[in-house]
């Protein structure tokens, strides 16, 4: 089975809008600020309406290559599909340059990747992979939504 942005719970309908389009080119799996008739890369969670820029089903899946749908980034001015959070929902998003451990909280940064949160940051997601695994910038990694809170 091909890898999606959304997995999980498998048993309800995530929430994407699609009437909107792209203020630039973007990658599916970064975060973005939804605005009246388009969406942009988000680099805060704070002030904005988030969402997770998902990839486009018509596209060709399967491989792990240039041609995944999860690699193909959106042109400006297509049209964007665009997830809303919910807390405990899980999905594979792009992170900043780190190691992470399970758990970690998370917030949103530099070109719509998630990174670690510290004192003050928005917490929107919680990393759910492997512990000490060294990620490259722009590695789709499993994270799980959040209810929203301030880290102390």
């Amino acid at each position: 089975m091909a890898k999606r942005i959304y997995t999980g719970p498998q048993n309800k309908q995530p929430k994407i809008l699609s009437n909107r389009t792209c203020a630039a080119s973007l990658l599916p799996g970064t975060f973005v600020s939804i605005l009246v008739a388009t969406v942009a890369q988000a680099t805060t969670p704070s002030g904005v309406r988030l969402g997770l820029l998902v990839e486009r089903d018509f596209y060709s899946a399967g491989q792990f290559d240039a041609n995944d749908p999860l690699l193909t980034a959106y042109a400006s001015g297509d049209t964007a599909h665009v997830l809303l959070p919910e807390p405990q929902q899980s999905v594979m998003a792009a992170v900043a340059a780190a190691t992470y451990t399970n758990g970690q909280e998370l917030t949103v940064a530099a070109n719509g990747r998630l990174a670690a949160a510290v004192a003050g940051n928005i917490v929107v997601a919680h990393y759910d992979g492997p512990n000490g695994v060294a990620r490259s910038a722009g590695d789709l990694v499993d994270v799980v939504f959040a209810n929203f809170y301030t880290k102390l």
